[in-house]
């Protein structure tokens, strides 16, 4: 079974699901907790090597966000792809990743 499939069945016996107005607010308040790891281990990027991030902050930040995928009825491995194959379109046609937005 996929993680997205887990937490579907998580939240189902759980009865956690919600709308997804308070998924994407969950998910942003976990990747907030991850950037203020982010920012507390490097001294606020003054040591921009020594960035440290607890395991548990990024499994609940992909927690919620799979959570956000369940909700909008979204293959997370499908999006997944689809990013991945956009991401190699770009470096292959200007030789960066970014949108350049």
């Amino acid at each position: 079974m996929d993680s997205q499939h887990r937490v579907e069945r998580f939240l189902e016996e759980h009865e956690l699901q919600t709308e997804p107005t308070f998924r994407v607010l969950d998910l942003l308040s976990e990747a907030g907790e991850v950037a203020k790891e982010v920012n507390a281990s490097t001294g606020y990027g003054q040591q921009p090597d020594a960035v440290a991030v607890a395991e548990d902050e990024l499994g609940d930040t992909l927690f919620a966000l799979l959570a956000l995928c369940v909700e909008l009825e979204v293959d997370a491995e499908a999006a997944l792809e689809a990013a991945l194959e956009k991401y190699e379109r770009r470096l292959e046609e200007t030789e960066t990743a970014g949108s350049g937005h």
